[in-house]
């Protein structure tokens, strides 16, 4: 890959995943419709954070990822079908491409998190084999596609993160690995993801309200500015 990889959101981070997720889940569904890449970036098992996502915001990423040659579209019956091409652009092996769908999907895991989440997908022989791949990736010429994390205080194993949405922040964990209360001005970076997601909505939205302006303008034959 040639060009800087763009800092994509985390609507287009669900998108691809779900789309790298299906294709080895249920590749007789794949590439998936409209609908169905909706209903998988809305699950409520396996993600983190769960969204609720509209059409309108997933098609406003299936866009924006066509624009960076990531997701494809394909004429598949009465209705338009979507694939990703993740392996082709960054140019990683499949394994690699299981484990950032994974992290995108799931958020941060330990390297033995994502063996078991991958399993659907790949089976990696052990430990050590993810850990191979991860660090592969982590050194990668072209640029990083993950992290590995700093280790939270009473943890046994540090996790990795994805940097396809740019250099995750860091938490911070109470002293002995306890999950103290949360004051009521603290936010967690599952609410500011929704808070993100929820801006995507507005900004899909507002675009959609745009371009049905536009339309009715043209057939009513005056200028919007009018």
């Amino acid at each position: 890959m040639t060009t800087a990889l763009p800092v994509l959101s985390l609507v287009e981070t669900r998108v691809l995943g779900v789309l790298a997720e299906k294709q080895r889940t249920v590749p007789d569904s794949y590439p998936l419709t409209l609908n169905a890449l909706v209903s998988g970036c809305n699950q409520k098992t396996s993600r983190n954070p769960v969204l609720e996502l509209s059409e309108s915001q997933v098609q406003a990423a299936i866009d924006s990822l066509k624009g960076y040659s990531l997701v494809a579209e394909t004429s598949g019956g009465r209705a338009w079908r979507y694939e990703h091409n993740i392996d082709r652009v960054l140019r990683i092996p499949s394994q690699s491409v299981i484990l950032l769908t994974v992290l995108m999907l799931r958020g941060p895991q330990t390297a033995g998190e994502l063996r078991i989440a991958c399993d659907r997908m790949h089976n990696f022989a052990d430990i050590s084999s993810v850990e191979g791949f991860l660090d592969e990736l982590s050194e990668r010429s072209a640029g990083a596609l993950v992290v590995k994390l700093a280790r939270l205080p009473g943890a046994r194993e540090s996790r990795w993160a994805h940097l396809l949405s740019g250099t995750p922040a860091e938490e911070v964990a109470p002293a002995g690995g306890y999950e103290a209360p949360r004051a009521a001005h603290d936010v967690s970076l599952g609410e500011v993801a929704a808070l993100k997601a929820n801006v995507a909505r507005l900004e899909a939205e507002v675009a959609q309200l745009k371009a049905l302006l536009g339309r009715v303008c043209s057939e009513l034959g005056i200028s919007e500015e009018g």
